[in-house]
């Protein structure tokens, strides 16, 4: 467009100026040459449109959206024509508490109150995608800054309208990935009449008031000595059943001997027990009794 008005420039200067001036009227023909010239290289530059790798393109000539969307790559279109151009990989948009890592400057984190009252902040990034063929529409109805339009507004209210029907603890712990999958499902319906595809919603971090942390922790505190105890007592017990069991064979073989062997098993056993006594080498000398006494052997050292 640019080159076509400088054509136009240069064509009336060639007719307003060097057409009334005999030094420079000489010129005029080839002034005209050269801005015609300029004028079609214009019209043939703005014919052509290139659209890049992952984008779109929306034409617009005199306020009227064109419902064809031109593709990636090089383009014929009308030279007066606008081309807003799109884009349609996925894009992420993050909100959260840490300053510059959201996509606004500062603490960014959305700010719900859960079903008890508390105060709970979430740190969230979502995941989205632009449907081409819905991009002329997206222009008209909603602008090319969909982000601040649609994405963000909706992804907020969509999070504090359904944080209330869960408590602060049951967000931070068991009830996490349902809460994510219910604001998914809600925000992904909205996305969709609006042209938007949401592919993923990432809850990057939910933070509790001080208050309810500490109790969370006294709670675990308290759950893990209360595991350790059990797990004392249950060593003890087994422990005490491991005795038990060993004083009742003690008291079994007891019996057992008390009950079994005869005397004259035991003098026939004492028998035995002396003669491998005399005949080890360091007994040397042997008294006996009447016979029923046990004998006395003596070392010779």
């Amino acid at each position: 467009m640019a080159l076509i008005i400088l054509g136009v420039v240069m064509i009336a200067v060639s007719y307003f100026v060097f057409r009334h001036n005999i030094n420079l009227s000489r010129y005029t023909t080839i002034l005209n040459l050269a801005g015609l010239l300029v004028i079609i290289a214009g019209v043939l530059t703005s014919m052509v449109k290139q659209v890049e790798a992952g984008e779109c393109g929306v034409q617009t000539l005199f306020g009227k959206v064109n419902d064809h969307v031109l593709e990636s790559g090089l383009n014929m279109v009308n030279p007066l024509v606008e081309v807003t151009t799109f884009d349609i990989k996925t894009q992420n948009y993050t909100m959260s508490g840490v300053h510059n890592e959201g996509d606004k400057v500062g603490d960014d984190a959305i700010r719900v109150l859960s079903a008890d009252g508390l105060e709970v902040v979430l740190d969230l990034t979502v995941l989205y995608r632009v449907l081409p063929n819905e991009a002329p529409r997206i222009l008209r109805e909603i602008g090319a800054d969909y982000k601040n339009t649609i994405v963000r507004p909706v992804t907020r209210t969509k999070i504090r309208d359904n944080a209330v029907y869960y408590d602060a603890v049951a967000l931070y712990s068991t009830k996490r990935d349902e809460f994510q999958a219910r604001i998914f499902k809600s925000i992904e319906k909205d996305f969709k009449d609006r042209g938007l595809v949401l592919e993923q919603l990432l809850i990057r971090n939910i933070s509790l008031p001080a208050s309810v942390k500490i109790a969370i922790e006294s709670k675990i505190n308290a759950e893990q000595e209360s595991q350790k105890m059990q797990f004392v007592l249950q060593k003890e017990t087994q422990e005490a059943d491991r005795k038990r069991i060993e004083a009742q064979g003690i008291a079994d073989y007891q019996k057992i001997i008390n009950t079994g062997l005869s005397d004259k098993q035991l003098q026939y056993e004492m028998i035995k027990a002396n003669k491998e006594i005399a005949l080890s080498p360091n007994s040397k000398v042997i008294i006996y009794g009447n016979g029923k006494d046990m004998p006395l052997i003596l070392n010779e050292k």
